[in-house]
């Protein structure tokens, strides 16, 4: 019993973000299925999306993106193969310990503001 107690409190503490625009969910500490939108107008957007794809006749599991998103997408791809490059030329030109964690957590801030689609 104790496992799952732990597991539940473990869920509880890791940060959920909307399914359509990336907010931070608030913790609602409630009982039952957790929240998948911040808000109705995301929750409307969402099922306007589905919808569409659902009558353009791709496949369910399909991710629209738009040209906006898409070029935003690149870009933040783009700024973490540069962080990870700064990290590995920082490593072979012998930079100290202070450095490498400096640029390591550069590197996981980007790839955290990469996690969020939209």
């Amino acid at each position: 019993m104790e496992l799952v107690t732990e597991a539940v409190a473990s869920r509880r503490e890791e940060a959920r973000h909307c399914a359509w625009c990336g907010r931070r969910l608030p913790d609602s500490g409630r009982i039952g299925r957790p929240r998948r939108y911040c808000a109705q107008p995301c929750r409307q957007r969402a099922y306007e999306r589905r919808a569409a794809v659902q009558r353009g006749g791709l496949p369910e599991d399909a991710v629209v993106l738009s040209a906006g998103e898409l070029a935003d997408l690149q870009d933040r791809l783009f700024q973490l193969r540069c962080a990870a490059e700064d990290v590995a030329t920082a490593a072979a030109d012998g930079a100290d310990r202070a450095e490498l964690r400096r640029l390591a957590e550069e590197l996981v801030d980007t790839a955290r503001g990469l996690e969020r689609l939209r």
